[in-house]
């Protein structure tokens, strides 16, 4: 029996050039603040990388191309009670072209030493994900949440390859 169930379909790029990455530092205003990579809602009918290229664009004015990107895992949040899925297809790129944007929309954009990115101001999750992009292979983290008392109830990471 097929259980219909809503589902956020967002992308996450990590930007990497030699020994530094690329951060939006979120103002509170806009939610989640704190250092994170480019990314969001992924638009009907485009595909994740496609979504992912545009999200990039959008915010930092990098310009990366489809078959560049690698990929590099899922970080999904379950919520049974409201049968909501958010699923977030993660990205790490390292050939792109353009020049950053002087007023991007989401934030500052900085450039972080990677060896000190983890001690910046970031969401505990992200600050989970981020050392993922760097490791061989894939991953993917499931997260199930009770609405009712606002607890976890599982939270797994599989790395994979």
């Amino acid at each position: 029996m097929a259980v219909n169930n809503d589902c956020g379909l967002y992308t996450m790029c990590i930007v990497q050039d030699g020994d530094k990455i690329l951060f939006i530092n979120r103002p509170d205003k806009l939610g989640f603040p704190g250092y994170l990579g480019p990314g969001g809602k992924v638009e009907f009918p485009e595909s994740f990388t496609e979504g992912a290229v545009r999200e990039l664009r959008e915010e930092t004015g990098l310009i990366a191309k489809p078959e560049d990107l690698i990929f590099k895992g899922i970080d999904e949040y379950v919520v049974p009670k409201t049968k909501y899925r958010y699923m977030v297809f993660n990205y790490l790129v390292t050939n792109f072209e353009g020049e950053l944007l002087a007023n991007p929309p989401e934030g500052e954009l900085i450039w972080a030493d990677i060896n000190d990115a983890l001690n910046l101001p970031m969401q505990s999750w992200f600050k989970r994900r981020l050392p993922l992009f760097f490791e061989k292979g894939t991953f993917e983290i499931s997260v199930i949440w009770d609405e009712d008392n606002q607890s976890l109830v599982e939270d797994k990471l599989t790395l994979l390859g």
